[in-house]
């Protein structure tokens, strides 16, 4: 699946959890997606298994904690946590995974990328779900271009 086809897949969703939200959101690719999801109108839960509020919003400590479940989650967090948010998104059956990756390492696991496309997931491994419409801005389209060159943002999924 060409890679626009499959962020618009997962952007069709609206609730999405974010995990590594942080309580201290300078520099946190995490709490830049979270709050761009918010702005456009999503039901967004974030992940932090150290707070109770971010940002005078509630977070939960993982994604069996949220009230309802969720469409997809971005994975924000280094690439050893991936795997354990994979198997729980399998085993809540939630379907779309987006592990972050933009011009540094990432959120991306090789092995949980397989894992969840063993298990019937829909796994973006790599970009940002902030470079593709309805949530794009400019600098993030531009991003994309450039980190497909690089290999940090696939082709396809």
């Amino acid at each position: 699946m060409k890679l626009a086809e499959a962020a618009q897949s997962f952007l069709a969703g609206k609730r999405i959890a974010v995990t590594g939200v942080s309580r201290n959101p300078q520099g946190h690719g995490s709490n830049t997606v979270y709050d761009r999801l918010v702005d456009r109108g999503y039901e967004v839960f974030a992940i932090n298994p150290h707070a109770e509020t971010i940002g005078g919003r509630p977070a939960y400590p993982d994604l069996a904690s949220i009230p309802g479940g969720v469409d997809a989650v971005v994975i924000g967090t280094r690439p050893e946590h991936a795997m354990d948010t994979v198997k729980q998104a399998v085993d809540l059956g939630v379907t779309k995974v987006w592990m972050h990756r933009s011009v540094d390492a990432g959120s991306v696991s090789p092995e949980a990328v397989a894992y969840g496309r063993e298990h019937g997931l829909l796994v973006i491994d790599g970009g940002c779900p902030l470079m593709f419409d309805p949530t794009a801005d400019g600098a993030h389209k531009v991003m994309c271009a450039i980190l497909k060159l690089t290999g940090k943002v696939p082709r396809t999924v």
